[in-house]
């Protein structure tokens, strides 16, 4: 995303002498961004474009600021000046083709693994090399790992999606091989008990993001759809001769997948009144799967952890969520643009507190009629909406909410569609409406306000007081 915004003159910001909404900008811009410019001559827009541009695809994409003071906005130029300082950006997003030596590594290390394992980040995703990505894991039928929004490059329903083994797969893999993904916090730094003693093999476009967390055995640094290219390439230089996953690691992984997934049915199998997380998601997981090529759009605490191990994607890039960062209030945004973007109905699944972040973003829903439908979880609070206050006083605790608030009433008020969900089915029953009228829609589902847990297990944080 390239943001362009004006800015206040130059002279008197440098000098702080009290302009119009006087901020240095560029300078608060630079480290939140992957690059930041500022124009100050009409004849150089065309270049600060281009250079915009540029910064934005190449690489590893990022956001990119560009800066127009005040002054320039006034400047003019003669037209047939101006056409001419325009650019025409050839090749911004060049391939970037790894190195042959970097790839033979790899194949060493891939082919002599009894337990491999990849994991898909959200930078495969991006690349939109899926049938490279595809061939390689089904052509070595090593089990694989999609992060978040990962999801989707192969259906979460194929036979070697290890998602369902995640904690098993994790510690006992003895090669990993990283496709865009990073050893981030998602990822526990790749340390601790979530890992074993494997090595890995990372697949990335910035070659700083090797050994940032661990060490990295076998780098290939090249963009995605090159290296995944030049991989399948040694395999089928290899003949039939390229060695197999282990029968004991995928036996293990197809016995752990199968308890799991049949555990999960029958958790999202049950009904209780009021509804919980599971059994709200489950008709989330049916409505999805009817609809694949629906956008879905998630941010919350609970929301967030429970949609993304339940609702299974087909497509890909068609999950978008808070991302490494974990921030909220993106959910509004993201699914405007969503809908925008792609022309497809749009999902959205939120927690009452991230829905709280921005929430008068359905007034831009309605406003533009767009094919959006949220569904709010509404369990009266942040986790759970039982807290209480821990000083005694008389207010509620900082993580509850007011009881029963009607949110669908203010889609109601913009024109919108407001429905009160109690039941899976009056969920079902408005998600499917929804879907089908593609009106801006918002679903208040009111579950079990005891129904939450501690997202990120926070409170273990907290110093204990020594044993007497």
């Amino acid at each position: 995303m390239i943001l362009i915004s004006g800015s206040s003159e130059r002279e008197i910001v440098d000098l702080q002498q009290g302009d119009y909404e006087e901020m240095d900008q560029l300078a608060i811009a630079k480290p939140l961004c992957k690059a930041a410019f500022r124009v100050l001559h009409a004849e150089d827009i065309g270049i600060g474009v281009a250079r915009a541009i540029r910064a934005a695809v190449s690489g590893r994409p990022g956001g990119v600021y560009l800066d127009l003071p005040a002054k320039l906005l006034a400047q003019s130029l003669d037209t047939e000046a101006g056409a001419k300082t325009l650019i025409k950006v050839v090749d911004p997003a060049p391939r970037q083709i790894p190195a042959p030596d970097a790839i033979q590594r790899a194949l060493r290390l891939l082919a002599g693994a009894k337990r491999p394992l990849i994991i898909l980040g959200k930078g495969a995703a991006y690349a939109q090399a899926d049938t490279e990505i595809r061939a390689l894991i089904e052509q070595t039928r090593i089990p694989y790992l999609p992060m978040s929004m990962a999801k989707g490059l192969l259906p979460d329903t194929h036979e070697q999606s290890a998602a369902a083994a995640r904690s098993y797969v994790l510690p006992e893999a003895d090669v990993v091989m990283l496709v865009g993904a990073r050893l981030n916090w998602l990822l526990s730094h790749g340390k601790g008990k979530t890992w074993g003693r494997q090595k890995f093999i990372q697949i990335d476009i910035s070659p700083t993001e090797a050994d940032s967390n661990v060490p990295i055995d076998a780098p290939v640094i090249g963009d995605i759809g090159s290296c995944v290219s030049a991989l399948l390439d040694g395999i089928k230089a290899a003949g039939g001769g390229w060695p197999q996953p282990s029968a004991d690691w995928l036996g293990a992984i197809s016995e752990r997948k199968g308890k799991n997934i049949a555990k999960m049915a029958q958790t999202l199998a049950g009904n209780p009144t009021p509804m919980n997380f599971h059994s709200a998601l489950n008709v989330v997981r049916d409505i999805v799967k009817a609809n694949p090529e629906a956008m879905l759009v998630n941010e919350g605490a609970n929301a967030l952890d429970f949609t993304r191990s339940i609702v299974d994607m087909y497509k890909p890039r068609k999950r978008i969520d808070v991302g490494t960062w974990g921030v909220m209030g993106i959910g509004m945004g993201f699914a405007v643009a969503a809908a925008i973007e792609s022309g497809q109905p749009v999902i959205a699944i939120e927690g009452d507190s991230a829905f709280g972040f921005s929430g008068m973003e359905v007034e831009t829903i309605c406003r533009y009629n767009l094919p959006v439908c949220i569904v709010i979880f509404n369990n009266n609070g942040v986790y759970k909406g039982t807290d209480v206050n821990p000083s005694g006083g008389p207010d509620v605790a900082p993580t509850v909410f007011v009881k029963g608030a009607r949110y669908e009433l203010l889609m109601q008020a913009f024109g919108g569609v407001g429905v009160q969900a109690t039941t899976p089915a009056e969920l079902r029953k408005a998600m499917e409406e929804a879907v089908r009228s593609r009106k801006p829609t918002l679903i208040n589902a009111v579950i079990d306000e005891t129904a939450g847990t501690e997202s990120g297990r926070i409170t273990s944080l907290n110093p204990k007081s020594a044993k007497k």
